[in-house]
């Protein structure tokens, strides 16, 4: 149904692969609260294309698109809360002990399943740029035979499934690193990193036009 299947498999396999925000999120959740909250947290990233992919089909990217206002709200919006969470990360591992052993995979501030959700669904569904994404690359494969709609859910549903497995993946070697270093020291450091990654993303989202 879909119109050069395998050009958009790749398409979506080499963006999927590419390091950026979904990466440092998954890596951030796994750190601070474990596996399962790496794999939530990339569930909500996911099921955030769904609603890029219905807008996508009936129009609302392009509105998106077109109002520069409306682009700038949402580009804001979703620039603060990605910042915002950085310097959470950041600050978080200022009050963690020094001397917790790792071993049991817990932080002292670890998130539930339903934040770990809700951080990757809201980073996705407020960053413009996954909409405009959506709107460049989906309407090129399209077939005029066949619904638009269900077939922008179609592709969203195959993304959905190589997002699922590659962040899944990245979470589980993050969570067995956490095991080979057992050491909050690191836990923090890597924390302050991807927390540092964030708020880049979150600067560089706002500052671009």
């Amino acid at each position: 149904m879909i119109m050069d299947f395998w050009a958009f498999f790749i398409a979506i396999l080499l963006l999927t692969m590419t390091p950026g925000l979904d990466t440092a999120l998954v890596i951030r959740n796994t750190t601070r609260g474990g596996w399962k909250d790496g794999i939530t947290c990339s569930l909500g990233i996911c099921c955030g294309l769904f609603v890029h992919a219905t807008m996508s089909a009936v129009g609302l990217s392009v509105v998106l698109v077109s109002s520069a206002e409306l682009f700038t709200v949402v580009k804001t919006i979703g620039a603060i809360y990605l910042i915002w969470l950085g310097v959470q990360s950041i600050r978080s591992t200022f009050s963690h002990s020094q001397s917790i052993d790792m071993s049991s995979n817990k932080s002292l501030e670890a998130p539930s399943l339903k934040v770990s959700f809700k951080e990757g669904f809201l980073s996705n569904i407020l960053n413009p740029k996954t909409a405009v994404f959506y709107l460049a690359l989906l309407p090129q494969f399209i077939n005029p035979e066949y619904s638009a709609f269900a077939q922008s859910l179609l592709m969203a549903s195959i993304h959905f499934i190589i997002a699922m497995i590659w962040q899944g993946g990245v979470a589980l070697l993050v969570e067995k690193a956490k095991q080979l270093m057992s050491s909050t020291v690191v836990k923090n450091r890597i924390e302050r990193v991807t927390g540092t990654v964030l708020v880049m993303l979150g600067v560089n989202l706002l500052v671009s036009k």
